[in-house]
């Protein structure tokens, strides 16, 4: 039996401006995917993938060798052929016998947190079929690849996306004010196709330059970690000059005005999770308002 293991992720700053190469400060969670793969006398790959909770919620059986032309009318068989096809282009040794294997993939965090349940399993398969999990991404669902870095990593990191291989920094990120800071999730997964859209209507001189402000966003951001009056101001003017670019209104905005303290977007706005600064008394203002799946910095991040 081989077992692999990915770890969940959280973006805490340059949302969007990552996928043009800004620097962004990206932190893997504690929480993560695992995959573990049996072989069986059979020429068949039984997959299996189940919740956090121990329920199986998805499951199939694959031919092996592994056919480079299977349809199928159900989406997520169809992108589970989809990744297993394009790692296979990559590596043509991988499931290229009729050799049987069993493999579960265990989510240890809710589907609808949005840590990452794709980017986990790309990493785990790519490990598996010994490929690059950057070019599998590529190939499979896109986007800028702190996800996939923040997979295998066991420390906070500055991640800058590059054409062939991403600049991945290990850093040290532990706040003197971590018990200040709280992970609230929206009780919604994203849905940032609109604000994506205007980010990439933005004119490419200009997102040149914007590129360079969040750069400079998260080196500040690393900088003060051990004051919170600065960090807080930091994430109130990476708030408002992200609302600009993305031409939508912050989180605090929309869903919570009378929070005193800031309140930060991570990832793509609209869903997901949220990073408020407070006392654990001060997190009851979310609560009272529905939001109760709330953890702690420490809880959160590995």
């Amino acid at each position: 039996m081989h077992s692999f293991y990915s770890h969940g992720k959280l973006l805490l700053t340059a949302e969007y401006l990552v996928l043009d190469g800004a620097k962004a400060l990206a932190i893997p969670t504690k929480k993560g995917q695992s995959l573990t793969i049996t072989p069986l006398d059979t020429s068949k790959l039984v997959w299996q993938s189940i919740l956090h909770d121990g329920t199986l919620w998805f499951e199939t059986e694959i031919s092996l060798p592994l056919s480079q032309y299977i349809k199928s009318d159900n989406p997520i068989i169809q992108k589970l052929y989809e990744v297993l096809t394009e790692a296979q282009s990559l590596n043509p040794d991988f499931l290229k016998s009729s050799q049987g294997y069993k493999a579960i993939s265990t989510l240890e965090f809710p589907r609808n947190w949005g840590l990452g349940s794709s980017s986990t399993l790309i990493a785990n398969i790519a490990q598996w079929a010994h490929v690059n999990p950057y070019e599998l991404l590529e190939k499979t669902f896109g986007g800028s690849g702190y996800d996939i870095a923040c997979a295998t990593s066991h420390t906070p990191i500055t991640y800058i996306r590059q054409k062939a291989t991403p600049a991945v920094t290990p850093i040290i990120f532990n706040p003197s004010f971590k018990d200040q800071l709280f992970f609230i999730h929206l009780n919604k997964k994203q849905n940032s196709r609109e604000s994506i859209s205007h980010y990439r209507n933005i004119k490419t001189e200009e997102r040149a330059i914007q590129v360079k402000t969040f750069t400079l966003f998260t080196e500040a951001m690393i900088a003060s970690q051990n004051s919170l009056s600065r960090f807080e101001a930091l994430i109130i003017d990476h708030e408002s000059e992200l609302s600009k670019i993305v031409q939508t209104p912050t989180v605090k905005k929309q869903l919570f005005p009378a929070y005193p303290k800031a309140i930060k977007s991570l990832g793509g706005w609209g869903g997901d999770f949220i990073l408020a600064i407070g006392t654990y008394e001060e997190m009851s203002y979310f609560r009272e308002k529905g939001y109760t799946t709330i953890l702690s910095f420490s809880e959160m991040i590995l």
